[in-house]
């Protein structure tokens, strides 16, 4: 059986405004925003609006910044978004993320402005694979998406950075190892493969067929459930820190 034709579960049918809502990859943006608001609410004192800022500022570099470098790079996504208009929008994006720790700097605690140059190094490097793709691997996923998030979102908060950052931080580590797991498989059989074709043999005997279809969609059911989790968890730490 044939492959789905779109790369990835989230992804819209190509062409026009489902292009750029496709870049968004909005299950794994949420996910990882989801950090950001984890490592606010593990702060002692939770400062509402410097963690928005922090999500917000997150919301930019990833979200949009970090997935147009990405696409720009190969088009995983298969996209008809212009070159320049991918360039123009990670540009603007990091940008604005940079603007907004910067002026969180300023005004609350001036070493948070460190974080700024390690996050812009983590989106370029990472996404536009870099050094032959030496930080392209699955722990530098897990640092630059997992743990740098709920690092952030709790310094932003905090002005420090204490144990429970730290925990938390190693926590996201590894969820996002487990993401990045699951989603290397989705991504090769969706995006690699023309066909797959095969059998099972059962202990009673019976035979049932292996295609794409039961390859990815189990683990694209855990990915889902996964991504939900995540915000459902941030969203239960807000709740008890409001």
């Amino acid at each position: 059986m044939s492959t789905e034709a779109r790369p990835a579960f989230y992804a819209l049918a190509s062409g026009g405004w489902r292009d750029y809502v496709t870049l968004l990859h909005l299950p794994y943006t949420a996910w990882h925003l989801s950090y950001v608001v984890v490592g606010g609410c593990l702060a002692p004192v939770v400062s509402w609006g410097r963690l928005g800022a922090a999500v917000a500022a997150f919301g930019l570099a990833v979200g949009i910044g970090a997935h147009a470098l990405d696409e720009l790079r190969d088009r995983p996504l298969r996209t008809r978004i212009p070159d320049a208009v991918l360039v123009a929008l990670a540009a603007v994006s990091i940008s604005g993320a940079c603007g907004i720790g910067l002026v969180g700097a300023v005004v609350y605690e001036p070493w948070l402005a460190m974080l700024v140059p390690i996050g812009v190094f983590l989106v370029l490097a990472y996404s536009l694979e870099l050094a032959g793709g030496r930080l392209h691997t699955d722990l530098w996923f897990g640092l630059a998406w997992g743990g740098f998030p709920v690092l952030c979102g709790y310094a932003a908060v905090s002005g420090e950075i204490g144990i429970a950052a730290l925990l938390g931080s190693l926590f996201a580590v590894l969820l996002s190892l487990a993401q990045r797991t699951l989603s290397s498989q989705v991504r090769f059989v969706r995006r690699r493969t023309v066909a797959v074709r095969g059998e099972l043999e059962l202990i009673d005997g019976g035979v049932e067929p292996l295609d794409a279809e039961r390859l990815t969609v189990p683990t694209e059911k855990a990915l889902r459930l996964l991504s939900a989790t995540t915000v459902v968890l941030a969203a239960a730490l807000v709740a008890l820190r409001i």
